[in-house]
């Protein structure tokens, strides 16, 4: 009797530290996972801030471009209506006087 009472409480302690083992190793993993994930994260995270500085750089270019053409082409419609002025002004101004005395 005590031989198998001396038994069950080594199968006992037995799987307790069988137990503690694999609680210890489940804590192991977790920790190993939680740390690649981290890797993982931070890894993608350089990634898109490196994209985005890449399409902020083509951005900003393709918007500059823009820009300059818009201001070229204001400045190129602004001297156009000042040698317009400059050439119809008096004709104008006799067409208006002309319209308002009929």
């Amino acid at each position: 009797m005590q031989d198998m009472i001396r038994k069950i409480v080594q199968a006992d302690t037995e799987a307790k530290a069988m137990d503690e083992a694999n609680r210890k190793n489940a804590e192991e993993e977790k920790r190993r996972i939680e740390a690649e994930a981290a890797a993982i994260y931070e890894s993608y995270m350089e990634s898109a801030k490196r994209e985005i500085a890449k399409n902020n750089a083509y951005l900003e270019k393709r918007y500059y471009k823009k820009w300059t053409d818009i201001t070229a082409r204001q400045a190129s419609s602004l001297i156009k209506l000042r040698m317009d002025y400059e050439q119809n002004c008096d004709r104008w101004v006799d067409d208006i006087v002309q319209r308002v005395l009929e």
